[in-house]
């Protein structure tokens, strides 16, 4: 069966640098949101007086949300634009988490609090796809890689909430109206943002065979390797604090330095990133980020004097900073799929963030924590394999035309 298609002309969009300004902003935002939340979580276990596993239980909505979400971004995104769908994923989130909080901190309703975290996941589902593919347009109209320091600037939102969430929780300010006001002062600069992304613009029609991107070969490849990094970044934001406490029996003010510290590797990485793409290409730069992140984790693991250990945080936090930004730019190659396959890719990404964190709580129980960390060191056995499908495709269209 095939369906008439459209692909934006090279040219059509002057204002790239607003755009890229405005896409780099709501990835700040997106982040900035999030840790907003997840800093106060302390205080929604105490409100709602939840255990550990009570707690991870309501979490599990924003995540049911997003994994729900995520494969119909891109039917989404195809109606009404990128700037559309991040407008509507904003609003889920902003109605969402004012839901949750109000539920918590005022009515202590565990029920309705799930299903304002579950919208909260819907609405970061949509907005996830949705930035990631303008970025990529950005990208393509650039010529040069940026899809890493977008991703950075979401680890910079989530530094900037989490250092508001400090003195928000010193001071015991309500978390119904700390989040409520972060998150509807997000929305409307998102507002602001999604003015300035790159539309739909001179259209020019194709053919193409229509074909669900799940069955897609290439995409697949990626979204693999996607999901090997994002566990890899994952199982770090879950467990090393605690993997170094455990394994080393160090403070536990030590973890939370080593966690610091990987965070900043990564987002170091996600910076100086671009220009090694841009000179060396995706495969090379990614194969030398598994080896990077290999190495890390065993001298995590392994190490017994103390630099050691440092040096490995640092290279497991540098390996695993481009696998998913990167994932991201080759899923939206071609800007004719471009929203249905990084729709694809998100799924199998996120699939990582949901499972993972069970799947290395489990093994650690059975192994201990920090030698439970082995298990990212395989997993750059498949990735590096994957990185081959990042390779941009080869211009099969022009050829096809020529013939």
């Amino acid at each position: 069966m095939e369906k008439r298609r459209t692909i934006r002309k090279a040219g059509a969009v002057p204002a790239v640098i607003p755009a890229r300004n405005a896409v780099a902003g709501v990835f700040i935002l997106n982040g900035f949101c999030f840790a907003s939340f997840v800093s106060r979580v302390p205080d929604v276990r105490s409100t709602l007086d939840l255990t550990n596993g009570s707690l991870g239980l309501l979490l599990l909505a924003i995540a049911g949300g997003s994994i729900l979400a995520l494969p119909s971004a891109g039917w989404i995104i195809g109606r009404i634009d990128p700037a559309g769908a991040v407008r509507l994923g904003a609003l889920s989130c902003t109605v969402g988490l004012i839901l949750a909080t109000i539920s918590i901190g005022v009515f202590a309703a565990i029920p309705t609090a799930a299903v304002g975290l579950f919208f909260y996941g819907v609405g970061t589902g949509i907005w996830d796809v949705a930035m990631n593919v303008d970025g990529a347009e950005v990208e393509r109209r650039l010529g040069r890689t940026v899809m890493p320091r977008f991703h950075a600037g979401f680890s910079f939102g989530t530094i900037a909430g989490s250092l508001l969430g400090v003195p928000m929780a010193a001071l015991h300010v309500p978390l119904e109206i700390h989040v409520s006001v972060v998150v509807v002062l997000s929305f409307g600069a998102v507002l602001v943002a999604a003015r300035y992304f790159l539309p739909p613009t001179v259209e020019e029609e194709v053919t193409v065979k229509a074909r669900s991107a799940w069955l897609e070969p290439r995409t697949l490849a990626i979204g693999v390797m996607v999901l090997a990094f994002a566990l890899t970044e994952g199982s770090a934001n879950d467990w090393l604090a605690l993997a170094i406490v455990d394994g080393y029996g160090t403070a536990h003010w030590v973890g939370v330095a080593g966690f610091s510290l990987f965070v900043t590797a990564m987002t170091a990485g996600r910076l100086l990133g671009p220009p090694a793409l841009d000179r060396f290409g995706r495969a090379p730069v990614l194969w030398a980020t598994t080896v990077a992140a290999f190495v890390g984790v065993l001298l995590v693991v392994f190490g017994s004097w103390t630099p050691v250990v440092v040096g490995g945080i640092v290279l497991w936090g540098m390996g695993a900073s481009l696998g998913f930004p990167v994932g991201m730019s080759a899923a939206a190659d071609d800007p004719v799929r471009a929203a249905a396959r990084v729709s694809v890719v998100s799924t199998i990404g996120y699939a990582a963030f949901l499972a993972g964190p069970p799947f290395l709580g489990q093994l650690g129980d059975q192994v201990g924590t920090l030698e439970a960390m082995l298990a990212i060191a395989v997993l750059m056995g498949p990735a590096a394999l994957a990185v081959l499908a990042t390779r941009p495709p080869k211009p099969v269209a022009a050829a096809q035309s020529a013939a």
